[in-house]
């Protein structure tokens, strides 16, 4: 058996003799192969005796050569290349092609829904809709709403707005424990997948914390490096992820998205908001919340609070400067999370199908209350369907 030099220190690769007999694949040579047979024999057993390679079994020699790349990282056999020793090459390029159509049940990646985009655009609307149509459950990746507390602050959905849809990590980790790192959410993303998964559910990813999406996405993450960070040339956006993902970014004209959130924080204000600050402060929660102490609203309310009581505060001023200033931050972060989608999408490569949501958001801020179905109509057409369409054709695929 002659070892091939490996292409690249990611990928091993090796001569296997012996043809797609299964009971000959103890022929490869372990002793000359970096390769632990604990990894590689399992797969290979798989590929040879998968039912969809039996029709062109028939017709490969016995002493037929075969190069086979293995990524270790991966933990997978990336490629099987025949070396033809009689006509049979037709058949081989068949095996080759049935090989690649299984692989992903070979490197077990579970599916999963992804709905990116800026606060404020419709993720949750558009999530809890699709998970009704494709039996699904929803997997929170805003790092503010993984927290108990605030659910008017942070924006929570409220319980019956939830059309009857399992979510998790929404509300459900204790601020006094400390603050939720992106490694915590990376490792509590994987358990939700498979308890998801292990129901026959589908896993909706959803969330405008684009740190969090990617550290739970990626195939191999560096806690210690920011690839948002564009000063710094090495922090490059991997390509790898560690699931099979379909993306949905719901987006919006950004002077559109903005004036619509400057309209839904005094909506937010009216619905309690100052009260549920005024007892979050009240409580004296401020210093044991690491991280649910910088959501949006409760800095910004911080000079209001501390400066109840004296005549010479004037509390309307001070009131009427931390909704101007919750309205800008806002603002200032569906901007942010912009402009790192577009990074995943355009240096890492990540394949994100835009929803434009723009005439949906430009209706409801034009629209009178008694033509408010017009701008339902709008979403539905221009973001629903096609979301519709494309989860699908994603689910179906092998």
């Amino acid at each position: 058996m002659k070892l091939l030099p490996p292409p690249n220190p990611n990928t091993t690769s090796f001569h296997y003799h012996g043809g797609g007999a299964a009971n000959n694949i103890n022929q490869l040579d372990h002793h000359c192969c970096p390769v632990k047979k604990n990894k590689v024999m399992p797969l290979l057993q798989h590929f040879f005796s998968s039912p969809s390679i039996l029709p062109c079994k028939k017709n490969t020699n016995k002493n037929q050569n075969f190069i086979i790349k293995w990524a270790p990282r991966m933990d997978s056999i990336t490629t099987i290349i025949a070396r033809p020793t009689s006509d049979a090459a037709a058949d081989l390029l068949l095996l080759r092609h049935h090989y690649r159509k299984n692989q992903r049940l070979a490197a077990q990646k579970e599916k999963l829904i992804v709905i990116m985009g800026a606060t404020g655009a419709g993720k949750t609307k558009l999530s809890i809709e699709l998970a009704k149509r494709f039996n699904g459950e929803i997997i929170n990746s805003d790092k503010m709403q993984v927290y108990k507390g605030l659910d008017i602050t942070t924006n929570k959905a409220p319980i019956n707005e939830r059309g009857n849809i399992n979510h998790h990590l929404l509300g459900d980790f204790d601020p006094e424990l400390g603050e939720l790192t992106r490694s915590d959410f990376r490792r509590l993303t994987w358990s939700k997948v498979k308890e998801i998964e292990s129901r026959n559910k589908v896993p909706f990813l959803v969330g405008g914390s684009t740190s969090f999406v990617h550290a739970s996405l990626t195939d191999r993450f560096n806690p210690a490096t920011n690839v948002f960070d564009r000063s710094n040339s090495s922090n490059s956006v991997s390509s790898e992820l560690r699931y099979d993902c379909c993306f949905l970014w719901v987006d919006v004209s950004f002077n559109v998205l903005c004036e619509y959130l400057r309209k839904r924080v005094d909506e937010m204000m009216d619905s309690g908001m100052v009260e549920e600050l005024a007892e979050y402060y009240a409580s004296g929660s401020l210093s044991r919340h690491p991280g649910l102490r910088n959501a949006i609203g409760v800095p910004e309310f911080y000079d209001y609070f501390n400066s109840k009581g004296y005549d010479s505060v004037d509390e309307g001023t001070l009131y009427e400067d931390a909704v101007n200033d919750i309205k800008d931050n806002t603002c200032r972060l569906a901007k942010r999370q912009i402009e790192k989608i577009l990074r995943l999408k355009t240096a890492g490569g990540w394949g994100l199908q835009r929803l434009d949501a723009t005439s949906s958001f430009r209706k409801v801020l034009t629209s009178y209350e008694n033509e408010k179905e017009d701008w339902r109509e709008i979403w539905t057409r221009q973001v629903v369907e096609p979301s519709f369409k494309t989860v699908k054709k994603f689910l179906e695929e092998e």
